[in-house]
């Protein structure tokens, strides 16, 4: 028995390093093959530059790039060749995959405006000029309040002009003929139509506030959605400050205002007293000076 032991105790820790190295080996195998599945990746179509909405898609647009497999957003488009003659309905930066739910259906053959108008809705043109255009800072993808100015005589009794805001946090769809921003957003460019998104009730009234007044732009933030109600503005409100001031009078009313001026009495020369004694009664004059 003793000199069986070391050889008892050798083979133990042969067992033992047997089972470590079984399950070290184990470990490592499935850890490449976690790595494996990491690290695979899948081709995706991608913008080969900066892309506007409403574009038409070409080859010369489109390139393939590798992205993991595992993290990607369903949707994307594997195969390029799928994708020329599309149109889309958002903008795409270069080097960003193009997804299905940026393409208008395979129905729309024609980009432009009318690609890129939401269903439902309808596209409007509204001639502007420098001045009304915001001097050129309104671009394609901005929001806008519309204000018309009605002036006197165009509503029913009323007398006096009125200035409304009447339609809110428009968008923005094209300027001139532009769909896209070219250069810096600081830069102001020549405008001549702007064109809005509306539904057919907004574009009514855009239509009777054109025809019967003068249209303003307002410029909104793009994270402000915030609707404003006012009262509008007109020429008393306008002026509504100067209300606690007295006016001028005219000539007429300063005529009509003026007191009559106070005539005094003229004074006695004499001054009687009338002096009682007990039931006797007696008037004394006196002259004046005396």
């Amino acid at each position: 028995m003793g000199k069986s032991k070391p050889f008892i105790m050798l083979g133990a820790a042969v067992v033992v390093a047997l089972v470590a190295a079984f399950m070290t080996y184990s470990w490592l195998q499935k850890k490449g093959k976690t790595t494996t599945a990491a690290g695979e990746t899948v081709p995706v179509a991608v913008a080969a530059v900066d892309l506007a909405w409403g574009t038409v898609l070409s080859n010369q647009m489109i390139r393939t790039a590798q992205f993991p497999k595992t993290g990607l957003p369903p949707g994307q488009i594997p195969n390029p060749a799928t994708i020329p003659g599309r149109t889309l309905l958002y903008p795409v930066a270069a080097n960003e995959p193009i997804f299905e739910s940026r393409l208008a259906p395979t129905s729309v053959k024609g980009g432009g405006v009318s690609a890129v108008v939401t269903p439902k809705k309808r596209a409007m043109a509204v001639k502007v000029d420098k001045v009304i255009g915001v001097s050129g800072f309104i671009h394609p993808g901005n929001r806008v309040d519309v204000l018309a100015t009605i002036p006197e005589g165009k509503r029913g009794a009323e007398s006096h002009a009125i200035t409304k805001i009447v339609l809110e946090n428009m968008l923005v769809l094209a300027v001139g003929t532009q769909l896209e921003q070219t250069g810096t957003q600081e830069k102001p460019v020549q405008v001549d139509v702007i064109t809005l998104e509306l539904t057919p009730e907004e574009g009514e009234k855009l239509a009777l506030a054109a025809s019967e007044g003068k249209l303003q732009m307002a410029l909104r933030n793009s994270t402000d959605t915030e609707d404003v109600v006012t009262r509008g503005a007109t020429v008393p409100t306008l002026l509504s400050s100067h209300a606690g001031r007295p006016a001028a009078p005219t000539k007429s009313t300063a005529r009509r205002s003026v007191a009559p001026s106070y005539v005094a009495p003229a004074r006695p020369n004499s001054i009687v007293i009338e002096l009682i004694k007990g039931d006797q009664a007696q008037q004394l004059t006196f002259g004046r000076g005396e």
